[in-house]
């Protein structure tokens, strides 16, 4: 019962508060060690594809271990103090492993500036939530970009934590997190990671793999209540699902271009390399602006949704292995 209670009342902490930029956050922290042991395993390990590969491996193994590790410590310590104060700890740290409410402020203010007409300014908004190159965007891409992300990240930044901490508390939650930061620090097919991020990418495709595709068919059964195409989301979500080089990012893409009715995807430079990718859905309609706010709204009810089936899943499951150390 503790467990579901954890779950619900972070969920709820997150839609409240989100992440205010004067509190401390892990992932802050988890972003600070990727890149200090990504400069100490490069110096020790040879310049070579095989070298890198290795490091690699290091940081992949090291930094969700690490950080299961510091997120159990904490809540050990502050349960030593006071039942309540690790209660209390244990919902800030499964709330910080959550984004859906900055996910829709962050892309909220790029449907600002596209309804303002500053696109320039809608470029800018939208460059903080995607790693493709934005500068020579048209509005169209912009919109785009921000659908995309929301429909990624409803797995990668809501569901998939809610999952992990079903079935592993903060500590679990934590662990995803430090797969999924260093996955968007160093899980780039580009010269500098092309063989020193593959095993981040691996692992994040790993712990991915079913959150992904249980938020897709969330997508599909709850589009209706967001007033949104849900055949249409299922159709597409079968068709397209597998058009992305990653395993999971065209799960939760397919359902929302479904959904939405609009096209998604398709070539995108990064880096200043043109890469290129195939569309997802059908183009029923020209993509608006609205189509952000629409996105968000399915977000909420997907997120929603999948709290109450993450405590109902920590209560079937009767507790973690570790519990009884907290």
């Amino acid at each position: 019962m503790r467990g579901a209670l954890v779950i619900l009342l972070a969920f709820c902490l997150d839609l409240c508060i989100g992440d205010p930029r004067w509190l401390p956050h892990p992932v802050r922290g988890m972003g600070r060690a990727i890149t200090a042991l990504e400069g100490w395993l490069r110096r020790r390990f040879p310049p070579t594809p095989g070298g890198e590969r290795a490091a690699g491996v290091v940081l992949a193994m090291a930094l969700p271990l690490g950080s299961f590790l510091a997120g159990w410590g904490v809540l050990r310590l502050c349960g030593a103090v006071s039942p309540w104060l690790g209660l209390g700890a244990e919902v800030l740290l499964c709330a910080q492993c959550l984004a859906a409410r900055d996910l829709r402020e962050e892309s909220m203010a790029v449907h600002r500036e596209l309804l303002r007409g500053d696109l320039p300014a809608a470029r800018r908004m939208v460059g903080r939530i995607v790693g493709r190159d934005t500068a020579a965007l048209t509005a169209e891409g912009v919109t785009k970009a921000a659908v995309e992300t929301v429909a990624e990240n409803a797995s990668d930044g809501e569901t998939a934590p809610l999952f992990w901490m079903a079935l592993g508390g903060a500590p679990l939650a934590l662990a995803y997190k430090a797969v999924n930061t260093m996955d968007s620090m160093v899980g780039y097919q580009n010269h500098r990671y092309r063989y020193f991020g593959t095993a981040a990418a691996r692992l994040d495709d790993l712990v991915n793999w079913i959150p992904a595709r249980l938020t897709a068919l969330l997508m599909a059964a709850l589009a209706p209540l967001a007033g949104l195409d849900g055949r249409g989301a299922l159709r597409i979500w079968r068709r397209d699902r597998r058009r992305h080089k990653s395993p999971n990012s065209a799960q939760t893409e397919a359902a929302m271009a479904g959904a939405l009715r609009v096209e998604l995807a398709g070539d995108a430079y990064y880096f200043g390399e043109l890469h290129h990718k195939p569309v997802i859905g059908d183009s029923l309609r020209p993509i608006e602006a609205e189509d952000i706010r629409r996105a968000n709204r399915l977000l909420y009810r997907v997120s929603a949704a999948f709290a109450v089936l993450a405590a109902a899943l920590r209560m079937l499951t009767g507790g973690i292995p570790w519990q009884g150390l907290l």
